[in-house]
């Protein structure tokens, strides 16, 4: 049997009703800061639950924007997680700020009774990483955050709908950042990124730092961005918005059901699964003894997993300058050999997650 990890066919493939929302925008010429994308913006702050959503061309220009406006500049210190992916350090070395990386714990977020001590008086922001589909502990950092006077930039780019008591991700600071790469929960056919906040100031900013400074055709305000939002990507958004929580919950559904059965494997082990934290799954993941070997044995079987990340980010040639051992950071070390992600979408059938099961099983016995 063959299981894929990217489900984009079977979410897209059979679509007639948004190929014709798609042709009826197209007849319109309304390609820039249209009127889908307004409508996509008002339905995105709904869903997460701030005032005001600002798409912009990533979720890496999410993190970005958001940092401008708070004032971030060159040679300024930036707190965020080791083990996340290399689009929140870019964000961060974009501005010529400097990423001070804190390990994470089990749940593959940033421990945060390590932040305190990071803190120095460079210290402009944190940006924590709600990683793989958890949340970091907000209410921990804010309280950190809130002694210091240190603004946060949530990096929820892996997390949408994800909670810590029924407070959504991207809610507990000034600033969510979210991806919409085909590859997130909420997807759409390209690159593309949503700010929200409840700030109108910070919101009016945000609106002139994602289209040059403009105020309008003729004005410049300041120096900004080329960093909106495709209309067209805002039709497929529209398109898909309806369904965030049903996606959220079948993948919530799917997780259960590997946890209930992969735990019976005793080389697996599952990750915490925290109370009142509501974990969403953009990656479903587990630790396993002999993971490259059960890596290399699943691809020869069929199943498409990955291992998210091999080599940490602050092992990487593009961070030599920050001077890292592989000791600074012993639980993102820990991970980098011991972690494995399964597929665990919505379209993921019962059989295929019973043979990912089995395959699992198989190779341990």
């Amino acid at each position: 049997m063959k299981v894929r990890y990217s489900y984009l066919k079977q979410q897209f493939g059979n679509s007639p009703d948004l190929w014709k929302k798609l042709k009826d925008f197209v007849d319109t010429g309304d390609f820039t800061l249209g009127k889908p994308l307004q409508e996509f913006e008002k339905k995105f702050a709904k869903l997460i639950g701030t005032k005001y959503a600002v798409g912009v061309n990533s979720g890496t220009d999410a993190i970005k924007l958001s940092l401008k406006v708070i004032g971030i500049k060159s040679g300024d210190e930036v707190i965020t997680a080791a083990n996340t992916f290399v689009a929140t350090v870019g964000a961060i070395c974009e501005l010529g700020a400097i990423p001070i990386f804190v390990d994470c714990d089990d749940s593959f977020c940033m421990n945060t009774d390590l932040v305190e001590e990071k803190i120095t008086k460079k210290t402009k922001a944190i940006v924590p990483v709600h990683f793989t589909g958890y949340m970091t502990n907000m209410i921990k950092l804010n309280k950190i955050a809130k002694k210091y006077n240190i603004p946060i930039v949530e990096d929820a780019c892996q997390s949408i709908l994800a909670s810590i008591n029924k407070k959504n991700s991207g809610t507990w600071s000034d600033f969510g950042a979210f991806s919409l790469h085909p590859l997130k929960n909420i997807n759409v056919w390209s690159d593309g990124g949503v700010i929200v906040t409840s700030n109108k100031k910070y919101y009016e900013h945000l609106k002139l730092l994602r289209n040059h400074g403009l105020v309008d055709r003729d004005n410049v305000r300041i120096c900004g961005y080329n960093s909106r939002l495709d209309t067209f990507q805002a039709v497929v958004g529209n398109w898909i918005i309806p369904s965030a929580t049903k996606i959220a919950n079948q993948r919530i559904r799917n997780a259960k059901y590997f946890d209930k059965n992969l735990e019976k494997i005793k080389e697996i082990s599952i990750p915490p699964r925290i109370k009142n934290f509501k974990i969403v799954y953009h990656l479903y993941i587990v630790f396993a003894e002999n993971r490259d070997e059960l890596l290399k044995y699943c691809l020869k079987k069929g199943i498409e997993a990955k291992v998210h990340y091999p080599i940490p980010m602050y092992r990487q040639p593009a961070m030599n300058f920050l001077k890292h051992k592989k000791s600074d950071f012993p639980v993102s070390e820990r991970h980098a050999k011991s972690i494995i992600s399964f597929p665990c979408d919505q379209h993921l059938s019962k059989k295929e997650q019973d043979y990912i099961i089995s395959t699992v099983r198989n190779f341990y016995k």
